[in-house]
């Protein structure tokens, strides 16, 4: 029961910051380009700016989501929650105040610094938090499914707000929200402990874990012994092939989602000349259909099918939506195209329960770090790779006439992940037998 209202709590707390988050989503691209090229439908600058930022944030996001994750198997969740739900209302706010082209930068340097940390260890650390709380298997995996679609209901109510709001009121509530997420979460979110008495070896036989077993106390371990090394993360890699598999398909996937966070919002406002309100309108279609995916479908779907075939589907669907986009002939394709939503999002789930199995209950933070450093680092790959190439093809020096080339090749990429998604076997969680201690112990 207790375990159940930390939950609930961890919920309310997701919802909050993802709202805030999605609130000033669809308005991003107006302002930007409003800053850097008043009265045009096309600008290099903003799309090599954002690209750019998106790298950076990548580059930190690498380093800091395996030390956050490996920090909270030890100080706890919610200790770890503070930082990037604390960090992440700066930005906010400096919008909110003014958005000149000199508030802008401002928002741009603050938002690159700060996201360094917060952009994904929400989610990293709450996926961990759920993990503490419901067994390994199916349930977990629901759980998963149930956390992902409290962050669509979010993205529904966030594109929904946003869609009615003008652009002053949606950075200024945006704020409110952010810092109302921090309080709640710092009130009413109550870390649960892990059962150091579960039959999962943890799978690396670090000093600290050694420690706990000799009965010694963790606080006497210095911080800096805390940040997971390349070793560390190298063992977590070969500790089971499904788990190396996983990061592949991992680092694949997000190529392409970070491909496509860089260059669609520009090629449609370059295609068909959408808005805030087309934005909203279109994210909002996709919110829905992740909604009822995640809370309906894949409750009742993930005990028949497994986590395996429901990624292999997701994947192949998300690819195939990027390939037609590419080739969008009407301005209601993007639109229809958002229902096939309701498939593509069972990739992220499941994928971390396939994750989450795979390792012990003490690592839980430090597994799904390690799978968010893959991301990160497909984060700073893509928009290096895709910023110049839809700048390129939206510009008139395009070698041939395809503006949605860039588009395509992010389906292209996606297809990888899911060819790699089929080799993936259903596999028992890695139990005490599985793996040797000494494969991983540090020297």
């Amino acid at each position: 029961m207790e375990k159940m209202k930390s939950l609930r709590h961890l919920f309310v707390t997701v919802f909050l910051s993802h709202f805030a988050g999605i609130l000033v989503m669809p308005a991003i691209t107006d302002v930007t380009m409003s800053a850097l090229c008043p009265g045009q439908d096309e600008c290099s600058l903003a799309i090599f700016l954002s690209g750019f930022q998106q790298a950076i944030i990548g580059v930190g996001t690498l380093v800091m989501m395996p030390l956050i994750g490996n920090l909270s198997d030890i100080y706890g969740r919610k200790a770890l929650l503070t930082l990037p739900m604390t960090l992440s209302i700066i930005p906010l706010v400096i919008l909110a105040y003014r958005r000149t082209t000199d508030f802008f930068y401002a928002y741009y340097v603050l938002k690159t610094l700060t996201a360094m940390v917060c952009e994904g260890s929400i989610q990293c650390l709450a996926l961990a938090f759920v993990a503490d709380n419901i067994s390994s298997g199916p349930p977990r995996t629901s759980a998963f499914g149930i956390l992902l679609g409290v962050g669509y209901v979010a993205f529904v109510c966030g594109t929904l707000t946003s869609r009615f709001l003008s652009t002053d009121h949606t950075f200024q509530i945006a704020a409110v929200v952010s810092m109302i997420a921090a309080v709640y979460m710092r009130i009413f979110l109550q870390d649960t402990p892990r059962n150091s008495d579960d039959l999962e070896q943890p799978i690396l036989n670090t000093e600290e874990n050694s420690s706990q077993i000799e009965g010694e106390s963790s606080t006497e371990v210095q911080v800096f012994k805390k940040i997971p090394s390349l070793k560390d993360i190298i063992c977590l890699l070969k500790s089971s092939v499904t788990f190396s598999q996983a990061a592949f398909v991992a680092f694949f996937h997000s190529l392409a989602e970070g491909g496509l966070q860089a260059s669609a919002m520009y090629f449609f406002k370059a295609r068909f000349h959408f808005n805030k309100d087309q934005f909203a309108e279109l994210m909002l279609i996709g919110g829905i259909a992740g909604t009822i995916s995640q809370l309906l479908f894949m409750p009742m779907l993930s005990p028949f099918l497994g986590e395996e075939k429901l990624l292999s589907i997701g994947l192949f669907v998300g690819a195939l939506s990027m390939l037609l986009n590419s080739i969008a002939w009407s301005v209601w394709v993007p639109y229809v195209l958002g229902v096939l939503s309701i498939f593509a999002v069972f990739t992220t789930p499941c994928l971390q329960g396939i994750v989450s199995k795979q390792v012990g209950p003490n690592e839980q933070g430090m597994a799904h770090g390690c799978i968010s450093s893959m991301s990160s680092f497909a984060n700073i790959i893509s928009p290096l790779i895709f910023s110049p190439l839809t700048a390129l093809f939206l510009s008139e020096g395009a070698p041939f006439p395809f503006p949605g080339f860039s588009i395509m090749c992010i389906g292209l990429v996606m297809m990888i992940a899911f060819v790699v998604s089929i080799m993936i076997k259903a596999v028992p969680p890695i139990l005490s037998n599985k793996i040797s201690d000494g494969d991983c112990t540090e020297a």
